[in-house]
């Protein structure tokens, strides 16, 4: 289990445990978090759970693959080091205390 806090443009915070194994994505969807829309379900088809790492976790998530980088082209304002698809983010212990920054809006 990891506590994720996931904060709203506006600055609105929700701290959520989320199950070890579940996406970033499915803790916000499964909390009702509000900001991640995820249309897809998850798939990697489009750039809706897009969110800003906070600059503190950068390096200690695994790294984007080739698919991830090529939705994040369709995500509102795409940060090139930050942006990341929370439908791409496993949940590990080692990520208790992940911080993520939603965007203005999704497209």
């Amino acid at each position: 289990m990891a506590k994720i806090t996931y904060v709203e443009h506006n600055g609105t915070e929700h701290v959520v445990d989320v199950a070890t194994g579940l996406t970033v994505m499915e803790g916000a969807r499964d909390n009702n978090v509000p900001g991640i829309e995820a249309d897809c379900g998850g798939a990697c088809a489009c750039s809706t759970c897009h969110v800003y790492v906070d600059a503190a976790w950068v390096e200690k998530i695994p790294g984007k693959d080739d698919m991830e980088e090529d939705m994040l082209d369709f995500a509102y304002e795409p940060d090139p080091v930050r942006s990341r698809l929370t439908c791409q983010i496993k949940v590990t212990d080692a990520l208790d205390g992940l911080v993520v920054h939603m965007p203005e809006r999704q497209i």
